[in-house]
């Protein structure tokens, strides 16, 4: 039997093939509006359709909110966005990113033919955008001498520095002659030597903007040696200036404000840095004067005054030590010779006599330490403490008892 399958998985075999395909991905189809329905939502939904075929398109809130225009019915539109597979329904419409009239489709094209082609010779490079000098003396604009981008950027820029010096070129913004009086203001500028300068104009249509997407404007800025920030129309316009100058500005508003800085927080900056330098060079001078301290004392220190003082300080202290040395050791001497006196004492015959002992000896001198060295009738000698005594042995006595 065939391989059989669901109305759901057709449909997202479907779905899956229209996603994948680049060009249903991105695509711009023109037509005739009708069957327009705005939703309470914000969403569109509306047809597409030639004599030949109608296609089902809807546009979401997100990207309605930026439509420059009404849409109507029988409006001739360019519409862009995706081709997609509404899977439920088994049906298929373009959701839509961006539409413009029919008339403006065609500029689109030009535009982005041109786009694609100065981007190839390079002129979108970032490596070729000049940095903005932080601090300018001289700003060059170059828009309509009338209307509020001028105004705009001339009040917000000498409120923010009133030193400045502001040169305005009074070009032509739109028409055939806007193109060749663009680029004669920014020739004329760089002649004077303006620190930056600023080319744009207020918000208009895409018609109304087109000078700035001439290829010879973009020419000219590009080759600008003053860096040049482009300031054309509101934030959502977008233009081939804006993609060659150095920096692009949302307004004119704000090309004022990155062109100029503000004096006042410069000079609070001032202050600031002041105050840091003082306290840096307050701090540096109190080290310097303890350093000069500190070497003062060193050198103090050092000087032969107080040398010789420091060593008559020391000798002083060497000769009590000395002193303090001798003391010792002579008491420790004298200590030790009582001792050898009194043991001396001890063995000496003269204290042994003043003890009642006494020392018995011949008339010849010869000691007598025993009975066996007398005789009885032998005249002997007794020593005693203070004197000698003659004496005749009677008689002997051994105690052994012999």
């Amino acid at each position: 039997m065939k391989n059989v399958y669901t109305v759901a998985q057709v449909n997202s075999y479907i779905k899956n093939m229209f996603s994948q395909d680049f060009m249903m991905n991105s695509i711009y189809i023109k037509g005739e509006v009708s069957n327009l329905k705005y939703h309470s939502s914000g969403h569109i939904y509306f047809t597409l359709k030639d004599d030949k075929a109608v296609m089902a398109c809807v546009m979401f809130a997100g990207y309605s909110a930026g439509l420059k225009f009404r849409l109507q019915q029988g409006q001739q539109v360019i519409a862009g966005g995706s081709v997609e597979v509404y899977e439920r329904d088994g049906k298929y419409q373009l959701y839509v990113k961006e539409m413009m009239l029919e008339g403006a489709g065609l500029l689109y094209e030009k535009l982005e033919k041109m786009k694609q082609e100065l981007k190839e010779r390079g002129m979108f490079a970032p490596e070729y955008k000049q940095k903005l000098p932080r601090y300018i003396k001289r700003l060059g604009i170059v828009t309509a001498p009338t209307g509020a981008a001028v105004q705009d950027i001339i009040n917000i820029s000498l409120r923010r520095n009133p030193y400045l010096q502001i040169i305005l070129y009074p070009a032509i913004v739109q028409g055939d002659m806007a193109p060749a009086s663009i680029v004669n203001g920014i020739h004329a500028l760089e002649q004077i030597g303006v620190d930056v300068m600023i080319v744009g104009r207020g918000g208009g249509s895409l018609e109304d903007l087109w000078a700035f997407n001439e290829e010879i404007v973009a020419q000219a800025i590009f080759d600008s040696s003053i860096p040049v920030i482009s300031a054309v129309g509101h934030e959502t316009d977008t233009t081939i200036a804006d993609y060659v100058a150095d920096l692009r500005a949302a307004t004119p508003s704000a090309a004022a404000e990155l062109a100029v800085c503000e004096i006042r927080l410069l000079l609070e900056q001032i202050d600031n840095y002041e105050r840091i330098l003082g306290r840096q060079m307050q701090r540096k001078i109190d080290y310097l004067r303890q350093e000069m301290r500190n070497r003062q004392m060193r050198l103090q220190f050092v000087s032969p005054t107080n040398q010789i003082k420091e060593k008559r300080t020391y000798a002083m202290k060497l000769e009590e030590n000395l002193f303090e040395k001798q003391r010792r050791i002579l008491q420790k001497k004298r200590h030790r010779l009582e001792l050898y006196i009194e043991q001396i004492k001890g063995m000496s015959p003269l204290e042994k006599l003043n003890q009642g002992f006494s020392f018995t000896s011949s008339l010849e001198g010869k000691t007598i330490n025993s009975v066996t060295k007398v005789k009885s009738g032998e005249m002997i000698r007794v020593q005693v403490k203070d004197g000698q005594i003659i004496a005749q042995v009677q008689e002997t006595h051994n105690i052994s008892g012999n």
